[in-house]
């Protein structure tokens, strides 16, 4: 018995090699472009909870003195954090509209009247 190989890719979503698109096979932009919408959410989500943590730790510092060189360091790594998170976020703008151009141009542009 063979055993089929699971391949993890970001959030640790299994992925079967089957599932993927091979050379002539039709890709289906608009589940792509769904899914990077669904990660650019999920990174200003990510970006938020850095930036709201960066902000508690930076109140920790000044309600704190004696350890406010700890609260400080924590901060700043959480800034860079939400700062990463926002890289992140745009990357994932940017496949978003990578995968509805390329939707557009296997299927031509789609006008949606009335809903």
């Amino acid at each position: 018995m063979a055993e089929e190989k699971h391949h993890h890719s970001l959030f640790h979503h299994h992925h079967k090699e089957e599932e993927k698109p091979g050379y002539g096979e039709e890709v289906d932009y608009r589940k792509e472009e769904k899914h990077h919408k669904h990660l650019e959410h999920l990174g200003e989500l990510g970006a938020a909870a850095a930036g709201a943590y960066a902000l508690h730790e930076k109140h920790e510092s000044k309600k704190d003195p004696e350890h406010a060189h700890k609260h400080k360091i924590e901060e700043e790594i959480a800034a860079a954090a939400a700062v990463g998170a926002g890289g992140y976020v745009f990357h994932e703008h940017h496949e978003k509209k990578e995968a509805k151009k390329e939707d557009e141009e296997a299927h031509g542009k789609r006008h949606h009247l009335f809903g």
